[in-house]
């Protein structure tokens, strides 16, 4: 069983960056795509960003493209997702997710997240 861990979230300022981090255990071999996900307050949860981790190529949505680096580091079960320029209305849950099955489009954009983690919250002050 494949668990996901987020870590990294907090309070900034506007302007500011934080990197996002997801620990993978458990059967995290038989991942092929993890994605960063995130819920505003009051609004719907949203793709940000989704990467295949065979082969490191990445999906951004237009929510943070430009401000945004996910990168992932097979050695140690681990994906970032490095977030710039922050704006108030980044303000969100940021939730991992992964699929054993399809990759960085498919996983952002298809629905086929697998896995959750526990979310860590993001907050941007104005």
């Amino acid at each position: 069983e494949v668990r996901l861990v987020e870590s990294g979230g907090g309070l900034v300022q506007t302007g500011g960056s934080l990197t996002l981090s997801c620990a993978l255990s458990g059967a995290s071999l038989d991942v092929y795509g993890v994605g960063w996900f995130r819920q505003p307050p009051g609004k719907e949860r949203e793709a940000v960003s989704c990467i295949s981790v065979g082969d490191d190529s990445a999906y951004y949505s237009d929510s943070l493209k430009g401000r945004s680096t996910i990168s992932s580091d097979n050695a140690k079960n681990v994906v970032n997702l490095q977030m710039n320029s922050l704006k108030p209305e980044d303000t969100a849950v940021y939730y991992c997710a992964a699929s054993f099955r399809y990759s960085d489009y498919d996983l952002c954009t298809g629905g086929y997240q697998e896995v959750w983690g526990q979310g860590t919250l993001v907050t941007v002050s104005s």
